[in-house]
């Protein structure tokens, strides 16, 4: 009996050093770490951010427009319903921002649409709950996903206090145009989370995020840790707020209000 004890208590042992390597063995190979030759065309940074102007981009059509090119280059399907996935959206004032409660602030603040997405944070709950590390943080701030780890216990779900992550109900190929895909970007499968990740994959090969890029300026994005990046500027040039900074997360996303 001892032994099977010891025995097991080895093995479990073990597997727990597993599930704890493996993230940090995939977190060296997005830093560069592992023996993948790196795109010389890619940009990186310490920590990725993301300030959005809401004075510029602040009605629903305009934000829809964005969260149209996200999804397209992300294959993210058009479902409609309690079974949506979404990866970029919009809302008001109220649902965005529920402690930054103020019954004076001006209409054209509490009108506004508000594109919401993953906040990236510094502190993320869905990784600390994650039971496969099928979500991670990588070195450059990017909270991102595993598809193939993952395997639908949406903890990660209940984990996020902003309601930024999206559970494959359905096979999600099927609310596709298959003849459209984006080949550079895998689709997912049925019973799987996804959500926002900073198009890791276009900062690979030196791109911007694809709704940085169709913004108009609206957007700002760039390294929070370099205070000589444009994007430090913009922050100390203009008052911003976050979303439930109560929860202690330290979301990377910005609002110009």
């Amino acid at each position: 009996m001892k032994n099977n004890r010891r025995s097991f208590i080895k093995l479990a042992g073990i597997a727990a050093a597993g599930l704890g390597i493996a993230p940090r063995a995939m977190a060296a190979a997005m830093g560069g770490s592992a023996p993948i030759k790196d795109d010389p065309k890619g940009i990186t940074a310490k920590q990725w951010a993301m300030v959005i102007d809401t004075t510029k981009l602040n009605t629903a059509k305009d934000i829809e427009k964005l969260a149209k090119v996200c999804h397209t280059v992300h294959n993210v399907p058009s479902i409609e319903g309690k079974q949506e996935v979404k990866w970029l959206w919009p809302d008001i004032y109220e649902h965005s921002f529920t402690e930054q409660e103020n019954p004076h602030l001006p209409d054209a603040v509490t009108r506004r649409q508000y594109a919401l997405l993953c906040n990236h944070c510094e502190n993320p709950p869905c990784v600390r709950v994650c039971p496969t590390k099928a979500t991670y943080k990588r070195p450059d701030g990017i909270v991102d996903m595993d598809y193939h780890r993952c395997i639908g216990c949406r903890y990660c779900m209940a984990g996020c206090p902003y309601g930024s992550r999206s559970f494959n109900w359905g096979e999600p190929r099927d609310h596709l145009d298959l003849d459209a895909l984006n080949k550079e970007y895998p689709t997912r499968m049925r019973g799987v989370v996804e959500k926002c990740n900073f198009c890791v994959e276009r900062l690979a090969v030196g791109k911007l995020p694809a709704c940085v890029e169709a913004s108009n300026g609206a957007i700002h994005f760039g390294d929070l840790n370099d205070p000589n990046s444009e994007i430090r500027a913009v922050l100390r040039e203009r008052f911003t707020i976050r979303r439930k900074p109560s929860a202690g997360t330290e979301p990377s996303v910005y609002y110009i209000i």
